[in-house]
């Protein structure tokens, strides 16, 4: 058994780990840092979700860019988290690329990051065009690509193909908390599948990230369900408890459902 330095949080099986980019993390869920009150209740519901890859808008969050205001790295060091900057904000693959650019550049060589390029302001869904366009650009550069797209299997396959680290595809709308709309597509990327699916966007609450690791998707990124719960904290430990269900129950196997009952005990050799 191997334990979160952070949260203390415990893995049963050392090898049913989330490997990203030849990286193990013991946690699957992966959270972000916006809408908070302020960095110290982004601490606190961060550590309590057991998160040990926290992903960050280069865009919107200062993380060195300025270097005379609040800094989000003081309470979410990189010792302690793995940084993951994310391209949020961009509506081309050129404003994506050089954001990652300048990620790389504040963090020291960082290469890992989280691709998105919306298609509108509206519906914030992904456009995926130019998210194919800049994902080449990014792995001809080296990074190493975790990348938010729609619930379309051949564009996740495509992706993957591409050379990207890991596919995202969202569950619903970015912060509308439906929840999984088309667990069949979510369900059909996962099958075929040759590196890590995470489900990006659209969970509510915790049942949501339960469903997505019962349907065997290797972890679930969110924000807004934490961060615009009344109680973020207690929101970001129920979520930890979530996942880690969610995945021992794809393990295990769920029942057959069936139209009609059956018996818990066995009717033979009864005793009358």
């Amino acid at each position: 058994m191997i334990a979160n330095p952070v949260s203390g949080q415990v893995a049963d099986d050392e090898s049913d780990t989330l490997v990203v980019a030849g990286k193990s993390y013991l946690s699957r869920l992966l959270v972000g840092t916006g809408k908070y009150r302020d960095l110290q209740e982004t601490r606190k519901a961060i550590v309590a979700s057991g998160a040990q890859i926290v992903t960050v808008a280069i865009r919107r969050t200062n993380i060195g860019q300025e270097p005379n205001a609040p800094n989000l790295l003081d309470v979410i060091p990189p010792d302690e988290f793995t940084i993951l900057p994310n391209t949020a904000g961009c509506y081309s693959a050129a404003d994506a690329v050089r954001t990652c650019r300048l990620a790389r550049e504040l963090l020291g060589g960082h290469a890992l990051v989280k691709l998105e390029v919306l298609g509108d302001e509206k519906t914030l869904y992904p456009n995926v065009v130019e998210t194919i366009d800049a994902a080449a650009t990014l792995i001809r550069e080296d990074f190493q690509v975790m990348v938010y797209t729609n619930d379309d299997p051949v564009v996740a396959r495509t992706l993957e193909e591409m050379g990207c680290a890991a596919v995202m595809p969202l569950a619903a709308p970015i912060g509308s908390g439906l929840g999984i709309r088309n667990p069949g597509n979510i369900l059909d990327i996962v099958e075929n599948a040759g590196v890590p699916i995470l489900v990006d966007a659209g969970v509510g609450t915790a049942s949501d990230a339960a469903v997505a690791m019962e349907l065997g998707c290797d972890g679930v990124l969110m924000n807004t369900a934490i961060a615009e719960a009344r109680n973020p904290v207690l929101m970001a430990a129920s979520m930890q408890l979530a996942v880690l269900a969610g995945r021992k129950a794809f393990l295990a196997g769920r029942m057959p459902k069936r139209r009609h009952a059956t018996a818990s005990s066995p009717l033979e050799d009864a005793i009358i």
